[in-house]
C-alpha cells in the first residue's frame, strides 16, 4: 500500500509540473535583462540593441517580467517581439529558469 500511495504521489507531482503557464513580460536579451539597453545602446531602439546583442555578442533571448529573468526555449519567434511585452505560454523548468515555449503573442 505504501508504495503506492508513494507512485501516485509521485505521478502528481509530475502532472503537476507538466501544466503549461502563462507568463507576461518583456522579451530581451540575457546581457541587457537588468541594466537596460541604454549601457551598451546596440542600435537606436531597444529592439535594435536587443537584437544585435544576440547576433553580434551571442546573448540568448529572455523573458523579464519585472523581477525574474526566463531564458526561452524558442530562440527563432521572440525575434519579431523583441522589446515588447508578450504572453508566453509554455513549461516551466524551475531548475534552469527556461521556459519551453508553446507560444508567443503581444500582451494584451
Amino acid at each position: 500500500m505504501r508504495t503506492l500511495l508513494v507512485g501516485l504521489l509521485a505521478l502528481t507531482g509530475l502532472s503537476a509540473a507538466q501544466s503549461p503557464q502563462t507568463f507576461t513580460g518583456v522579451v530581451t536579451d540575457d546581457m541587457c535583462a537588468m541594466g537596460g539597453h541604454a549601457t551598451m545602446r546596440m542600435g537606436p531602439t531597444d529592439a535594435e540593441c536587443v537584437k544585435a546583442c544576440i547576433a553580434s555578442h551571442g546573448a540568448s533571448y529572455v523573458l523579464l517580467d519585472g523581477k525574474d529573468i526566463y531564458t526561452l526555449s524558442d530562440q527563432q519567434t521572440p525575434a519579431k517581439f523583441a522589446a515588447q511585452k508578450v504572453t508566453v505560454v509554455g513549461t516551466l523548468d524551475a531548475k534552469t529558469k527556461t521556459i519551453k515555449v508553446q507560444s508567443i503573442a503581444p500582451a494584451k
